[in-house]
């Protein structure tokens, strides 16, 4: 089902954490959906190669750096386009369209300002479970220049519409992991098997269906281990063939289908020194400490509607007292 998480070392060329204020969605208009730029452009820009190579690394990461790397066995075997479909290029499949329009920028999770190459190497430690590399390295000034590339026309502070993931209204109830293992046997394991290993591509220098969870699925500190991330990727995006607006799945399938797959095994991630401020933790982020008394249950399954409303009493609380002062 989560079957868009394809390898595509043989297919040709094709065209949210809580941050700081300030960045804008553009206005909604009829047809007014991000699409990226056209790769036939490229002839024209003297970067070109390393634009393709940029673009390859994240569409085949594991041929490069995989366990068969051929630059560096480095990654878990996962491309980052497994994660940020189509090269990073589809419309709320976690694409790039405001990468560089936003950054850098302040993080709440590291409590600092950062770059891109940074953010990338969190990509490669997080969702590829692997290492980080040179951020002067011929791989990561590639990857930049793609991004960079990407976000032609995006104007500073300013996300497209369709960029990132779309946001799902929160179930008023948990996500039920018990109901998500039903939807997975029915929809998920004829690509991504009962055990959610994924299939290996022929050479076994990659995957052809990545797996969801395991040694060599994400690991505890990526992104779509957060629920409301991984829903809004699943409803969007999956099973093969779906969009943002021809889903194949009900928001409710994309939220419990989100927990069975969070609920099952794969590494850990030392999180120690993410969140140095725990206000700043997102509803859904699944480790205390907290700072509102929920318990990790809810943080990580729901339900979110009573914590959201609990932060908002907190905020507008917190504001009356600043105002008096």
């Amino acid at each position: 089902m989560i079957a868009a998480w394809w390898s595509t070392l043989d297919q040709p060329e094709s065209s949210s954490d809580k941050e700081t204020t300030g960045t804008v969605m553009l206005e909604e208009k009829k047809d007014s959906l991000w699409h990226a730029p056209d790769t036939a452009d490229w002839q024209q820009l003297s970067n070109v190669e390393q634009l393709r190579y940029g673009r390859d690394l994240i569409a085949n990461t594991s041929h490069y750096l995989g366990p068969k790397g051929t630059v560096a066995a480095i990654t878990n075997g996962m491309n980052c386009q497994n994660c940020h479909l189509e090269a990073g290029t589809k419309p709320f499949g976690n694409n790039y369209s405001a990468v560089y329009s936003t950054y850098p920028k302040f993080r709440e999770r590291s409590g600092a300002i950062e770059s891109i190459p940074k953010r990338v190497n969190d990509c490669l430690e997080r969702s590829l479970n692997g290492k980080a590399i040179d951020t002067s390295s011929t791989e990561m000034q590639a990857i930049v220049a793609y991004i960079r590339w990407l976000g032609t026309g995006v104007e500073p502070q300013v996300k497209p519409k369709g960029s990132g993931l779309q946001e799902l209204a929160f179930l008023d109830r948990a996500a039920d992991p018990a109901k998500g293992a039903l939807a997975y046997s029915a929809k998920c394991q004829s690509c991504h098997g009962s055990e959610g290993k994924g299939v290996l591509n022929a050479a076994a220098s990659g995957y052809t269906y990545p797996p969801l969870w395991g040694d060599h699925s994400y690991n505890s500190g990526a992104g779509l281990f957060r629920l409301s991330r991984f829903a809004g990727y699943i409803h969007a995006n999956m099973p093969l063939g779906a969009t943002h607006n021809n889903p194949q799945l009900s928001e409710e399938e994309a939220w419990d289908l989100a927990a069975f797959i969070n609920s099952q095994p794969r590494p850990k991630k030392d999180l120690r020194k993410d969140w140095p401020n725990p206000a700043g933790k997102p509803i859904d982020h699944p480790f205390g400490p907290y700072s509102d008394g929920f318990s990790e249950e809810q943080h990580k399954y729901g339900p979110f509607g009573p914590i959201k409303k609990a932060r908002s009493t907190q905020q507008a609380a917190k504001g009356k007292t600043l105002a008096s002062r």
